[in-house]
């Protein structure tokens, strides 16, 4: 994707202890920069936090994370990261995620996360609501929460 094709970025500065031997972010560490950009998308949404999925027993489990890196991070970069929801299914939402800095892409990578049961393990239907929210975030109408 190009950057002005998402909607959402979360900042991050690239932290000492995120960096290995080679003076470079650890590879480990994109996929938590991805959770929490995920988490900020998420919350700019207003969609149910984690709390909230748990004690309703339907809760999003993570199906498929892929990334793949184009150039490193280094100690102090401040680092954009952009989300987007790319396809919606019945019970799966598939999310893009990009890692730049400045105009230079770093990282790419998509989650795929499962709407489902957590007492069962089964998958179930993403609420209309959110979907509603997600796609009208994503196609730029006013979200209504």
């Amino acid at each position: 994707m190009a950057r002005h094709d998402f909607s959402f970025f979360h900042a991050l500065r690239v932290r000492w202890s995120e960096v290995d031997m080679q003076a470079i972010v650890f590879n480990g560490n994109y996929l938590n920069y991805f959770d929490v950009a995920f988490t900020e998308y998420w919350r700019e949404l207003a969609l149910p936090d984690v709390i909230a999925q748990a004690e309703a027993g339907l809760e999003l489990f993570a199906r498929k994370a892929t990334i793949e890196y184009h150039a490193p991070a280094r100690f102090d970069d401040v680092l954009d990261i952009g989300v987007r929801c790319s396809e919606l299914g019945r019970s799966s939402m598939r999310f893009v995620l990009e890692i730049y800095k400045a105009d230079e892409l770093l990282v790419s990578g998509e989650m795929m996360y499962v709407h489902a049961d957590s007492r069962i393990r089964k998958s179930e239907p993403v609420p209309q609501p959110w979907r509603d929210v997600l796609i009208a975030y994503e196609t730029g109408c006013a979200v209504k929460l």
